[in-house]
Parts: structure tokens; sequence; C-alpha cells
């Protein structure tokens, strides 16, 4: 059963969410390999509104900067998209790709033509807002890029119409079992095509470490005795100040054991039976990662991945819990000797069975009742985003079958990264977990520093969360 809200607790929820740095849902702008580069608004860009840029380019460009397709032709839909996925990306592979993908479809759909708002990427979190509300009355644009984090509740408040017609039974059983719980409503319909994901793995070197460690207590054994055999580095970074990272990235010591954060009407239930017992251990595995030695006390201090990337060029750290796009950064950073030295697995578990990682990306979803946009945008989605954009700028499929099928994800790291993605959870898309995110990262920062027990924190954390979705019923 669905999760149904009134409308002002959904906006409320996503404006909470701009308070929060963005991870799983915000994919790195970089293909493998690549430096990240600065959040910049490229020249020109569309604006964040509903006043589109004016279109000056020639009738016969087939691509301009608000437009796919040819000016005059006789049909057209409005979309959009992310800065980061167009041909107006900040990295000039990323927008060379998209901008080849979309003349194809261009010159493939003669008949079509797509008016472009290109959302920049430092407006992205507050245009979900925007966009949901526009949604609400009628107002959406024909189809739209929409952050993973939050598409259930744009399919909880109906306003995206069924794809099923479009993709095939097989397309759809074919998503990883995380996308699925979210895209495919509870009649099964697809509601929505997600695209590109992450997940988060633990990367080591493998001179330190020569095997990587598969449960909590080889972790703690294994990067202890490293910090305590090489001075001057540190076994185990992670994610532990106060940002969406340190919940969402320790989440899967959560999830691996079973726990789930709400039920099935959107209310907080870390706090009670199973789920109490499962979110302490997995604050007590964190306290105990600093009591044993196995990482230091500044985790408790980390506000960002790069932490870990510049400890690894500094050959001061044996191991940490990362994103799968940092095995290109380290790529991009380190001589190929050192390079050599990292490898990666899956984020240990309290048993060697139970093993869980976040995971995030983006949807898209068609918001026109017309018949022939849709099956226009659905065409977009399939020809463009639907593996080509996959291969073209290095981001994972959320498909077995596009793992299978594309010959970039034949091959490491991209082999192992599709096997993990199998055990991927996605954060609940629901109005209170941003305060329930707020406060999982001051239970964790309290715990990192001694401030409270294990015990203490949950309880209190879970008090404030129930309080919070209190406020928005």
């Amino acid at each position: 059963m669905r999760v149904r809200h009134p409308l002002w607790a959904l906006m409320l929820a996503i404006a909470m969410l701009m308070a929060a740095c963005a991870t799983g849902e915000d994919l790195p702008e970089t293909a493998p390999g690549e430096e990240a580069p600065p959040e910049e608004t490229a020249a020109g860009e569309t604006p964040a509104d509903d006043t589109a840029a004016p279109d000056d380019a020639p009738a016969d460009d087939l691509v301009t900067l608000n437009r796919i397709g040819a000016a005059d032709a006789p049909n057209s839909f409005t979309m959009q998209i992310t800065q980061g996925h167009s041909h107006e990306a900040p990295t000039e592979d990323f927008a060379g790709a998209f901008r080849t993908l979309f003349q194809q479809w261009a010159e493939d759909n003669p008949d079509w033509r797509v008016d472009l708002e290109i959302i920049p990427a430092e407006a992205v979190t507050a245009h979900m807002a925007v966009l949901l509300e526009q949604s609400r009355a009628g107002r959406a644009p024909d189809c739209a890029e929409v952050d993973s984090f939050v598409i259930a509740q744009f399919i909880d408040v109906g306003v995206l119409q069924p794809l099923n017609d479009h993709f095939s039974q097989e397309e759809i059983d074919a998503l990883m079992p995380f996308v699925r719980d979210v895209v495919v409503d509870d009649e099964g319909s697809l509601r929505a095509y997600w695209w590109n994901t992450d997940l988060r793995v633990l990367y080591y070197r493998t001179d330190l470490m020569p095997e990587a460690p598969q449960t909590w207590d080889e972790l703690i054994e294994v990067a202890s005795s490293v910090a305590q055999e090489n001075p001057g580095t540190e076994g185990f970074l992670f994610n532990g100040g106060r940002w969406e990272a340190a919940t969402f990235d320790n989440l899967a010591h959560f999830w691996a054991q079973g726990g789930d954060l709400i039920d099935a009407d959107g209310r907080p239930i870390f706090g009670e039976g199973d789920n109490r017992e499962y979110m302490l251990s997995t604050l007590e595995f964190l306290r105990e990662l600093v009591d044993s030695g196995a990482a230091p006390e500044r985790v408790s201090t980390i506000l960002e991945y790069n932490e870990f990337n510049t400890a690894a060029q500094a050959g001061t750290v044996a191991s940490f819990l990362g994103g799968h796009w940092q095995h290109g950064q380290l790529q991009d950073i380190l001589s190929e000797e050192d390079f050599a030295l990292w490898d990666f697995d899956r984020i240990p578990g309290p048993t060697e069975d139970q093993r869980s990682t976040g995971t995030g990306g983006w949807t898209i979803g068609v918001f026109s009742e017309d018949p022939a946009i849709q099956e226009a945008c659905a065409d977009l989605i399939r020809s463009v985003y639907m593996g080509p954009a996959n291969e073209a700028v290095g981001q994972l499929p959320t498909s077995t079958i596009l793992f299978e099928e594309l010959p970039a994800f034949q091959e490491e790291p991209f082999l192992r990264f599709g096997d993990f993605l199998e055990e991927g959870r996605s954060r609940p898309g629901v109005p209170v977990y941003p305060s329930i995110s707020e406060q999982i990262q001051v239970a964790v920062g309290q715990v990192l520093t001694g401030e409270l027990t294990p015990e203490e924190a949950v309880d209190q954390s879970y008090q404030a969360s129930l309080d919070a979705y209190e406020d928005l019923q």
C-alpha cells in the first residue's frame, strides 16, 4: 500500500531536503577517470522557471539550447531535464555525448520537436518541489526528469502516466529490485523509467589488506591492526559528519540486517521492535570502529567524499566506504603504480550473508495524457537514456538486460558494480525522511564522539522523528 500525504506535507519535505547535501540522487557529472568539475552555470542556460530562453538558432539546426528537432516540426512536447544529463552539461565529454544522442533522435523523428527546459545543477533540488506543485496544478511539462529520491511522491499523488505500453514486461522485470520497488505501483504499472544509478562500496589497499574484510568483525580486526602497525595510516574512513551521507552510507549496515525505517503508511518505525535492535547494532558497530582504533574519531567531522580521495592520494588510509564513482577518480589522481594497489568489494555486513548498499539516480516520467506525446517521450527515453546515455557517459544502468548487453558494462569495474546493485536499496521517498535523516546524522555524531550511548541516541532520534511525522500529518 502506497503512502498518501497532503500536498503541503510533500512540499515541506522536499524543501527540507534542500538543507541536506545530495549523495546518490546527484550522480557526479564525470565519466570514470575524470575529475568532477566545479558546479557552474553554462552560459545562456535556460532559467529554472516557466520562462524559456528565446530560440534564435537557425530552423534547420536540430539541437539548440532549448530545442531538439526542427523548429517547424508539426508535433511537439515539452521536457525538463537536468543540466548534467543534457547537451549543456558542464563536462565537455558529457555535453558532446548528449548532443550526439539528441541529434540522432531528431533525425529519426523528423515530425517531432522537443521544447526543453534545462535545470542547472544548483537548482535541481529546489525545482523538484516546484515540479510537484506544477504537476498537481496541471501545469507540469509533458515529461521530465525526476530525482529517484522523490519520484515516489509523484507516484503517490497520481500525476504520472503508466508506461507499460511502451516497455515490455521483460524490460520491467529486468529492472533491479530496488528500482521496481519504487517505480512500479501497486497495480503493476510502470510510472517512470529509472535510467541511471549509483552505489556504495568498500575500497581497500591490497598491500595493507590482502583480502577484503567481509564482516563487521573482520573489518574492525584488520583495520585496527593496520592502524597500529603503520603509524600515520588510518585503518578505515567513512562519512560520519553531519550531512546526508552520514545517514545514507551507514544505512547499509541497518538495511543489511533487514531493518526498515518506516512502515507502509510512512510512519517511522526504526525505534521499535527488531528495527530498534538493528539500529542499535549499527550505532554500536560505528562506535566500536572508533573505540578499537579501526577508524579515527575524526570521522565524525568528515563532510565530503573527496576527503577519502585526498587520504588515498597521501597514502594515509587503508580502506574507506565510498561511492562507486570514486573508482574513476582514484584512477585519475593516483599514479598507475599506486592505483594498482587499490581494489573494492561489497560493504562488510554483520555476517557474510547480510549485505546492502545505498543507491540513488534519476528517473524520467510522463505527465501528459496525450497518447501521441506519451509514445514520443517514451521513445526518447528508450533511444537516448535507456542504455545509450549510460554507455556514453559511464553512468550505471538499472537493468540487468543492459548490464548484459552493453559492451561498456562487460568489463571491470562495471561487472562487479552490476552484481553489487542486486543488493541495492533506496531511501524511502516519504515526507518524513529528511527529518529521519537529520536525526540519524545527529545520532551518529553523538555516538562517535561519546556524547550519547547508542541506546540513548536511538531513542532520542526515534522520538524526534516521530514528532516530525506527527507535525506533517
